[in-house]
């Protein structure tokens, strides 16, 4: 085997010298769907920059930062905008054209809106309630980061047969992690029930990929959660059972596909079991 034959194995996903995709001049051309890719890296940043605020202002003022309810509200929101943008930059792509760097940007989009700023919540919503070790809350907001950034980088590489995703979409990850944040105080269990979606992003289970009337159902998720937060960053009257109700609802969604699969496999098993003894 040749040195040329080593490096062709080891970059399988992508060679070193990449061949360019198209005109050099063209390859900076923003398309409508990057556009969507860029609003949705902006809305997590936006997310950051408010919680960031919300305790910057609380320690500047010398007293014991507390997570203001209002602040949470509108970082989700922008979240949920970012999740919407990146819901539609793949269907713009397919619709009319996508750029060289079309998939690249999704992705480093997707690492901030979905990954680093759910990461920081955690960190602002357990960090300096002193109910947890600072190393146990910065663990729990690593693995979300990290796991994150392996999830984008194996859908790169990985296709599956079913044309399913392999794990837990980092968008429905990152909405998880703010419903957990959102319902319960910070604790050991709900610090394991953040690492436990972190491990969901990184596992071989398939989740469905929205196609047709999945997407619009989807879509319209989103939607009814935006309003549900901004009625409870309002504090709107309803606005607490909205949010309970629409946050329970992301945590058993989510955890309802791994059993769905396990109750599949067990199934798998004794009809193979069966047939061998008969």
């Amino acid at each position: 085997m040749t040195a040329s034959d080593l490096g062709a194995d080891a970059w399988e996903c992508g060679d070193v010298e990449e061949e360019p995709r198209g005109p050099v001049g063209k390859a900076f051309r923003l398309s409508a769907a990057d556009s969507l890719s860029l609003g949705n890296a902006l809305s997590g940043f936006l997310a950051v920059c408010v919680l960031a605020w919300s305790a910057i202002t609380d320690l500047q003022s010398g007293v014991k930062f507390q997570p203001d309810p209002r602040f949470f509200g509108t970082a989700v929101v922008l979240l949920l905008i970012g999740a919407t943008c990146d819901l539609f930059d793949g269907l713009v792509a397919r619709k009319f054209r996508a750029s060289a760097m079309g998939a690249e940007l999704d992705n480093l989009a997707d690492v901030i809106s979905f990954g680093f700023a759910p990461a920081f919540m955690v960190v602002v919503w357990a960090g300096f309630s002193g109910r947890v070790p600072l190393l146990v809350v910065l663990f729990a907001a690593g693995s979300i980061l990290l796991a994150g950034v392996v999830r984008l980088a194996r859908f790169a590489c990985v296709k599956t047969k079913s044309g399913d995703f392999m794990g837990l979409p980092i968008p429905m990850g990152a909405m998880t992690v703010v419903s957990i944040v959102l319902l319960f105080q910070p604790s050991y269990l709900t610090i394991a029930g953040i690492v436990a979606v972190a491990w969901l992003m990184v596992s071989r289970i398939e989740y469905p990929k929205p196609k047709g009337n999945l997407a619009a159902v989807v879509l319209g998720w989103m939607l009814i959660n935006v309003a549900c937060l901004t009625i409870w960053a309002c504090r709107l009257a309803g606005g607490d059972q909205l949010i309970t109700v629409g946050a329970t609802m992301q945590i058993a969604i989510v955890s309802a596909i791994p059993l769905r699969v396990l109750m599949f496999k067990q199934q798998q098993r004794r009809e193979r079991r069966s047939e061998n003894v008969g």
